[in-house]
């Protein structure tokens, strides 16, 4: 079974981690100084928040799967969406150990599909999502890869 997968940058984790706690009725199942997720069953979801210098709001979206072949069904997914596709074995990310791929929609929006292998004691390494055409590393609270082998990514529709 698949989960939603929403990650908040945030700037005072403590506060957020009361309203959170508060809006979801429980305390988040993981804490770290800059760090915490909720794993919750209604809704079914992997909520995550950061403290860590990206600016505030949804940094990703994604969907956290339970086994290698839902991974391989939605990296097929996404590459038959004619997007850039980072697929990223062993990850060391958001104190887990994880195989992703990573994606960007149309407008830049980042979405992390991934299995988590276990825990890990550090929070991982800053991202580079140039392979996406998105945010650059220094502006994401989460981890990824350079993309291996990706289409050119399509223009953004923003005025500059």
């Amino acid at each position: 079974m698949k989960r939603l997968h929403v990650h908040v940058a945030v700037d005072d984790l403590d506060r957020s981690i009361g309203f959170y706690a508060a809006l979801f009725g429980a305390d988040p199942a993981i804490r770290h100084a800059d760090y915490a997720k909720w794993m919750l069953d209604d809704p079914r979801v992997n909520f995550a928040i950061s403290q860590r210098g990206a600016a505030g709001g949804v940094d990703h979206l994604g969907i956290q799967v339970e086994s290698a072949e839902e991974l391989a069904d939605i990296t097929a997914r996404l590459k038959a969406a004619e997007q850039a596709v980072m697929p990223e074995a062993g990850a060391q990310c958001c104190y887990a150990q994880s195989d992703k791929t990573w994606a960007a929609d149309p407008q830049g929006v980042k979405w992390e599909s991934f299995i988590t292998h276990g825990q890990i004691t550090t929070y991982g390494r800053g991202p580079d999502f140039a392979g996406l055409g998105v945010a650059p590393a220094a502006e994401s609270a989460c981890c990824a890869p350079k993309a291996e082998t990706a289409p050119a990514p399509r223009a953004a529709a923003c005025c500059g």
